[in-house]
């Protein structure tokens, strides 16, 4: 069997169509970024970053076509306001160039991982390769700085232990044991993506042109400090520090660099992938307050999520991906 001959399953359609609507809303953002900063450190990984996509979206184009299928829309030129005044520090580009690679990490593992034609796969290991370099570089650039927020650290005990006692799933009531550095690793990571998500959402909410949409901003702003404010309780009671916020980094314009649809996109694709961080989370927990925690915040980013499907439905934002076919509407034209 010719392994470059294989049709593309429905996974590997959805895995490059994810990849590309997401890759050219994180691109359009680069791409303003690139033109606000003044630190030329971090400009130049800024533009390793858009020429990076640039490769990546010429081979996705590549794929969509010789399947046949319909090129997404994604997003564009149309999508930024060229000229716009300055949003962000260029400590928080450079934060939000760190964070979204992560999220074109776990990404790119996902599609690796559902495929199974060559070249795909391929393209995915290179893909994979180069966030992380671009991970590594952002690291380094935020750690030179100072600016890089590293987790809690842990002391050594003396031997290894085996849990003894049911106090250890009981965090209620002051008898619950200390956090586990198994549930650090969750509960660091959803604290740093919600600080995201809240700083975006301020500043989003300065220049959204829709009420409805600012409406929504501030909404999701302050479901994003409920979840900081309910993850760093649960830190600060074992004397641990939380990442520090960046509000700060928002400055106080009112000069929108994006479009209304860019925006609302970008909120509700974090608030989607923060769905899997918490469930993650959940699976880990071995406390009572934290399974109560992540049950609560999964609740209410559902809420969040519905909200924001509405809005992008109605304004007709919201991109289709590739269906199943209809077989009974496929019947009904042969009658």
């Amino acid at each position: 069997m010719d392994k470059e001959k294989l049709k593309l399953t429905s996974s590997e359609i959805g895995t490059l169509w994810g990849e590309y609507v997401n890759g050219t809303m994180t691109d359009v953002v680069n791409r303003y970024m690139f033109s606000i900063i003044e630190d030329e450190s971090i400009k130049a990984i800024f533009e390793d970053a858009i020429i990076t996509f640039e490769k990546q979206k010429k081979q996705l184009v590549t794929f969509f076509e010789n399947e046949g299928f319909p090129i997404p829309i994604g997003f564009t030129e149309s999508d930024q306001n060229i000229g716009a005044e300055r949003l962000f520090t260029d400590i928080f580009c450079l934060n939000y160039l760190h964070v979204m690679t992560l999220h074109g990490l776990l990404g790119h593992t996902t599609s690796l991982g559902v495929s199974v034609r060559e070249d795909l796969r391929y393209f995915y290991d290179s893909c994979d390769n180069d966030a992380k370099k671009m991970y590594h570089r952002t690291i380094e650039l935020l750690l030179e700085k100072g600016n890089f927020q590293r987790d809690p650290l842990f002391y050594p005990a003396k031997n290894p232990e085996f849990i003894s006692s049911q106090d250890f799933i009981d965090g209620f009531f002051g008898k619950g044991r200390r956090l586990a550095a198994t549930e650090i690793i969750t509960i660091s990571f959803n604290l740093k993506k919600s600080i995201m998500a809240k700083t975006l959402s301020i500043g989003f909410s300065q220049v959204a042109q829709s009420k409805e949409v600012r409406k929504f901003l501030e909404d999701s702003e302050k479901t994003a400090d409920s979840q900081i404010q309910s993850f760093s309780k649960i830190m600060h009671s074992d004397n641990l520090p939380a990442p520090k916020s960046w509000e700060t980094e928002v400055t106080t314009s009112t000069d929108s660099p994006f479009s209304d649809k860019l925006m609302m996109y970008h909120i509700g694709f974090l608030y989607q992938a923060a769905q899997a961080y918490h469930g993650l989370g959940l699976a880990s927990a071995m406390r009572t307050d934290l399974v109560t925690a992540y049950e609560s915040i999964i609740l209410k980013n559902l809420m969040v999520t519905k909200k924001w499907f509405d809005i992008m439905v109605q304004n007709k934002w919201l991109e289709q991906p590739p269906l199943a076919p209809n077989r009974k509407e496929i019947a009904k034209e042969n009658e």
